[in-house]
This record gives structure tokens, sequence and C-alpha cells, in this order.
């Protein structure tokens, strides 16, 4: 027992991040490639597969919900030893959502167009957007699923194995990709009905891979009966903190959803710019969300040990090494910001919007990684009310509003949108800085208990 208690939680930081980080790049650069691609197909698919992304993402974020809560509560049980409440928190983990999963599959295939109806999309990007929802909506359930399989995974250090399938799946979806764009080897062209359908694909891989890993790395053989029968008292943790944690996420996504209803206003060459420039600016916080990722399994494990002041230093530490990083990649994809953009698109008017949001974005993210590290800390300590809290006050009070204000008010446009929105990270990362340094562990009333 207490050689095994030893490993969890004396696995190093970069142990976990490297794969991490390698997985999170694979998995982020499916949307940039798929983006790249179709900008050469049509700038008004990549307007509406980017818009249909946001309602799948939202979906997700539900699915996250147990998954979050999965990562926590295993990793906390890891750290007091209770062995078999991990297990036994990974099958409630699996069934809860599959379940989950088949609701939100059903939603999205079924509504989906109504969805899509609040963005007030142009006609000639409206049908690109539903057709993509409605592809890739049918296999939402397999990635409910797979989510909360790479949680168990990653849980117990199996951060490995969840980069070489990712791997594997981003291969999927490159091929799938070009073939559908390029109608390469003579094969028809399908565009966005091609790209949906290759996600597809790679969904159904990647769920029978994370079964198959479950089974090997930590003999946990899954059963149909898991789907049916839950522990209540495990849904009820996983739940407890899930819902908070993911309340925070999901908040962001609605946001985002008034934020882009701004930016259509603005036009479809702004549209498309955000588009871009999102995909383009996720290369800024690739590491940010690796080592904080990292840093959460290992708070987690240290707060279950009860390793209260290691669990501190961690936190504080990712911080710096996270904000340095980010403004660093930053200030250099804003030095060659006009080659990036002319990697998606041709189009002037596009890339005269876009350059100097690059430039705002170096503004932003230091505040981005303050609070990506920090609220990720919060949550594994069981503080998971507060990043919420402030999350739906800091987005829908600073992010929201000064969204409009600066960007149509006063007729800044894309660049006043991203002012707001570096506004809202800064507010958030410098709250869950305070919060950090109250050592929020002495409050917390969902720790568990030692065996």
């Amino acid at each position: 027992m207490t050689e095994t208690k030893n490993k969890y939680q004396e696995q190093s930081l970069f142990s976990i991040t490297w794969p991490l980080f390698i997985e999170i790049t694979l998995h982020m650069s499916i949307g940039i490639i798929a983006t790249l691609i179709l900008s050469h197909y049509s700038d008004q698919a990549v307007a509406g597969v980017g818009v249909a992304n946001q309602i799948l993402n939202i979906a997700i974020l539900v699915f996250n919900i147990t998954s979050i809560g999965a990562t926590i509560l295993i990793g906390q049980s890891l750290g007091a030893s209770q062995f078999d409440k991990a297990r036994r928190l990974s099958r409630s983990a699996f069934g809860f959502n599959f379940w989950i999963g088949i609701v939100i599959t059903v939603a999205i295939v079924l509504f989906g167009d109504f969805f899509l109806s609040f963005y007030g999309l142009a006609e000639d990007v409206f049908p690109f957007a539903s057709i993509f929802v409605k592809i890739t909506g049918i296999s939402l359930f397999l990635e409910a699923v797979s989510l909360a399989l790479s949680a168990v995974l990653r849980s117990h250090g199996y951060t490995k194995d969840a980069m070489i399938v990712t791997v594997i799946m981003n291969m999927i979806s490159i091929t799938g990709n070009i073939i559908s764009v390029t109608g390469i080897f003579g094969l028809p062209i399908t565009g966005v009905v091609g790209v949906a359908w290759s996600i597809v694909i790679a969904r159904v891989f990647v769920i029978i891979a994370f079964i198959y890993l479950v089974n090997k790395r930590l003999t946990l053989r899954l059963y149909v009966k898991d789907l049916i029968h839950f522990n209540r008292n495990d849904i009820r943790e996983l739940l407890a903190i899930g819902l908070p944690s993911a309340g925070e996420n999901l908040s962001y996504q609605f946001s985002q959803v008034v934020i882009t209803g701004f930016v259509a206003v603005l036009g479809s060459g702004a549209l498309a710019a955000r588009i871009y420039i999102l995909n383009i600016s996720m290369l800024c916080y690739l590491f940010t969300l690796a080592i904080a990722q990292g840093t959460q399994l290992l708070v987690a494990r240290y707060i279950g040990g009860k390793q209260y002041n290691r669990a501190m230093h961690r936190g504080i530490k990712t911080l710096k090494i996270s904000m340095l990083v980010s403004l660093l990649t930053s200030l250099v994809i804003a030095f060659i910001g006009k080659p990036l953009l002319e990697l998606f698109t041709n189009d002037p008017e596009i890339i005269a919007i876009g350059l100097p949001v690059l430039w705002a974005i170096v503004f932003i993210e230091p505040g981005r990684a303050m609070n990506i590290v920090l609220m990720g800390s919060l949550k594994a300590a069981g503080d998971v009310k507060f990043p919420v809290i402030i999350g739906v006050i800091s987005m829908w009070g600073v992010a929201v509003l000064f969204s409009y204000m600066l960007g149509i008010v006063f007729g800044l446009g894309l660049l006043g949108v991203w002012i707001a929105q570096g506004m809202d990270e800064w507010v958030r990362g410098i709250f869950a800085y305070k919060r950090w340094l109250t050592k929020p562990w002495t409050r917390n009333e969902i720790l568990m208990k030692n065996a």
C-alpha cells in the first residue's frame, strides 16, 4: 500500500505534463488543421463550422461535469490510499456519462438548427453550420464516454497512453479532412460533410482504444451492468465537484455565444477573422493548459494525502512558469502575425481586422495563464464554488458587457471584443490568485476522509 501511495504522490510534474502537452497540442491541431484546410475551400464554410463548434463544445462541457469530478475525486482517493473507491468511481463515471451523452446527442440532432438560429448567421453560412452539427452530433455520446475514460486514465497517471490515442485520432481526422476538401486520388470533394464524418470515425476509434487501455493498464473490465447500476454516493460526489467546476466553463461558452452574435453584426469578415484568430491564439496557451492539468492532478493527490504546503508551492511555481511562457509565445505570434493569417486567408479585409487583435493577445495571455492554472488548482483542492461565482460575474459583467461597449458602441470592432475578453481573464486571474493565497482547503467541506 505504501509503495503504491508513494508512486502516486511522488510522480513528477514533468512526467505527467509532457504527454498532456503533446495530447492537447494534437487535439487542438485537429481544429486548426480543419480550419486551415476548409479556408482553401470556403471562408463561409470556416465561419459556419466555427459557429457550429461552439454549440458542440457546450455539449462537450456538459460531459466534462462528470470527468472533472472523476479527475479530482480519483486523484484524492489515490493520494489517500482509497484504491477501491478509486475503481468504483471509475465505473460510476463511465456509466453515468454514457446516459448523459445519449440525452445530449438526441437533443443536438433534433434541435441543432434551432440552436444555430440564435447566432443570426448569413444565408451563405448557415447551411455549413447546420450539416456539421447534424453529422458530428450523432457521435456525441461516444465523446461523453471517452472523456470519462480519459479522466480515469489520467487520474492514475497514464497520460502517455491518452497521448498515443490522440495521435492516432489526429491521423484519422487529418486524412479525412484532406480527402474531403482536395479530392485526392480522384475521390469526390465532399467539403464540410466529409470533414464531419472524419470526426465521427475518429471518435469510434477513440472509444474502442480507451476501453482497451482501461482494461489493460488498470485491469478494470467494464460491463453492460456498469451502464445501469450506479453507486449513488459516487454520483453525488462527482456532481458536487463537477457541476460547479463545469459551471464556470459552461458560463464561458454561453458568453461566447452572445459575443459571437456581436461579432456577426460586424460582418462575415469579422466573423471569419475571429475564427482564424481563435485558432492561432490556441498556440499561446497550449503549454498553460498542459501544465495546469498536470498540476491539478498533483494538487488533488497532495490534498488527498494532506500535504497542504506542497500543494500551495506547486500552484505558485506552476503559475510563474505558465505566465512567462504565455507572454513570450504571444509576443512571437504577434511579430509574425501577418504570415500566420495569410496561411488561412488572402482576404485583405480579414487580415486587416486580425492583425491588431494579435497584438491584443499579448496583453491577454498572462492573465489567462493565471486564471487557468489557479482556478484548476482551486478545484483540485475542493474549492469548487468560488471559480464559478467569479467566472459568471466576470464573464458577463466584464467580457460580454465590454465586448458590446467597446466593439459595437465605441466602434473598435473585433479589437474591442478581444480587449474586453482580456479584461475578463485578468479579473478572474487576480481573484484566483488572492483566493489561492488564503489556503482554501482550510475551509473545504468536500475533502475526502482517509480510510
